[in-house]
C-alpha cells in the first residue's frame, strides 16, 4: 500500500541529531531512526534477552532505557553503534510492561506483570531503590509532574496513586469494575488523568491539587474510543489532544476543550495491523506510532497524513520513543 507523504517541510531543528527516535520490536531489535529521512542509523540487537516491550529516553537525551522481557537495559545514546548496555537492572519476575524516567533523570520506574512497581536509582551501584507490591499485573505507570507521586493501572481494573515520600498507595479508583485498565496518561501540568481499558473505553478525571474539601480525583467524563482492544493512550504535551491506539489498526485523535469535553478530531489510517504505541513531538505537532505490521509511522497532526514510514523490523513493532525537545 503506498504511503501518503505530507507536503509539510520539517523545521530546521528537526533535521539534526537533536531528534531522538527509537523503536522496539518482537524481532529482538531496537532501532534508532533519522526522523525525517527515514534511515535507520543504529541497530541494537537484543537477541539473547527477548522481546523489547517499552522504551524511554532520559530527559537529557543521554540514556535509553529498554524494557526487554524481565530486565531493564540502559544504553548510552551517543555511544558507538556496536556498544552494548552500560547497565542492566534485574529484579522483576515477569514481563516489564512500562518504564519512565524521573524529570531530572536520577531514577526510573518500571511496572511488571509480576505485580510489582520498582524504582531504580541510576546513581547507585545497587540500583533497586524501592519496591511496591501492587498485587495484580501492572499494565502502565506514569510519574506525576510533581515527581513525588506515581499513578499506575493494572489487570484487576484498578488505578492507584503512590506517594513516594510516604511509600504507600494513597488513592485507588476502579472505574469499570474488574475490567483490566490498559493505559493511563497524565497531563503535563498535572491537571487531569485519562485511562483506557481493554474494551476501548476511556475515563477522565480532573485532579484537585488545592481544595481539601474536594476529592483528589473528580470524574468528569467517559467515552467509547474504540470498539476493539485499546493498547495505548497519550495526552499531547500541550494537553489539547488525546491519541488512542487500538487493535482496530487506527489511531484516533481527540481534541480536548477547557471543560474536558473530548471530540473526535481525526482518524489516522494506514497501519495494517494492531497499533501498539505512540509518542508526541515536544510541540504536539507530530505523532509517532508503532504497529504489528512491522512499521512505525510519523504523522502530521494538522493534516492527519503520514509524513514518513520506518521500515526494517522483521516482526511487530510494539514500542517507540521520541525526544525532540531541549535536552
Amino acid at each position: 500500500m503506498p504511503v501518503q507523504t505530507s507536503t509539510a517541510k520539517p523545521p530546521p531543528a528537526r533535521a539534526d541529531m537533536s531528534v531522538i527516535l527509537v523503536t522496539g520490536s518482537y524481532d529482538h531489535e531496537i532501532r534508532f531512526w533519522e526522523a525525517w529521512s527515514g534511515i535507520c542509523s543504529r541497530t541494537i540487537p537484543a537477541a539473547e534477552s527477548g522481546q523489547v516491550n517499552r522504551l524511554a529516553i532520559s530527559p537529557d537525551k543521554r540514556l535509553l532505557a529498554a524494557a526487554i522481557h524481565k530486565k531493564v537495559y540502559i544504553y548510552e545514546i551517543a555511544a558507538a553503534t556496536s556498544a552494548g548496555a552500560s547497565a542492566i537492572f534485574e529484579g522483576h519476575n515477569g514481563n516489564i510492561t512500562s518504564i519512565c524516567f524521573h524529570s531530572e533523570g536520577k531514577w526510573l520506574v518500571t511496572g511488571s506483570e509480576d505485580g510489582t512497581i520498582k524504582i531504580w536509582d541510576l546513581r547507585s551501584n545497587t540500583h533497586l531503590h524501592r519496591n511496591y507490591d501492587n498485587e495484580a499485573p501492572v499494565n502502565d505507570v506514569v510519574v506525576h509532574p510533581n515527581q513525588g507521586e506515581l499513578i499506575s493501572c493494572d489487570q484487576a481494573g484498578r488505578i492507584k496513586q503512590w506517594d513516594l515520600s510516604e511509600n504507600i498507595c494513597t488513592h485507588e479508583l476502579t472505574p469499570a469494575g474488574d475490567t483490566p485498565m490498559r493505559s493511563i496518561s497524565l497531563a503535563s501540568d498535572g491537571s487531569c488523568l485519562v485511562a483506557g481499558n481493554v474494551k476501548g473505553k476511556c475515563y477522565v478525571w480532573k485532579i484537585n491539587e488545592e481544595r481539601s474539601d474536594l476529592p483528589r480525583f473528580q470524574a468528569v467524563t467517559k467515552f467509547q474510543a474504540h470498539n476493539k482492544y485499546l493498547t495505548r493512550l497519550l495526552l499531547s504535551p500541550d494537553v489539547k489532544y488525546l491519541a488512542t491506539c487500538s487493535a482496530d489498526t487506527t489511531v484516533k485523535i481527540w481534541s480536548i476543550s477547557p471543560n474536558y469535553e473530548f471530540k473526535l478530531e481525526k482518524i489516522l489510517q494506514g497501519h495494517q495491523r494492531w497499533v501498539w504505541d505512540c509518542a508526541f513531538s515536544a510541540d504536539s505537532a507530530y505523532l509517532v506510532t508503532a504497529s504489528s505490521d512491522h512499521t512505525a509511522r510519523l504523522w502530521e497532526m494538522a493534516s492527519g497524513e503520514t509524513v514518513r514510514q520506518y521500515n526494517g523490523h522483521q516482526k511487530a513493532a510494539v514500542c517507540c520513543a521520541l525526544h525532540d525537545g531541549a535536552g
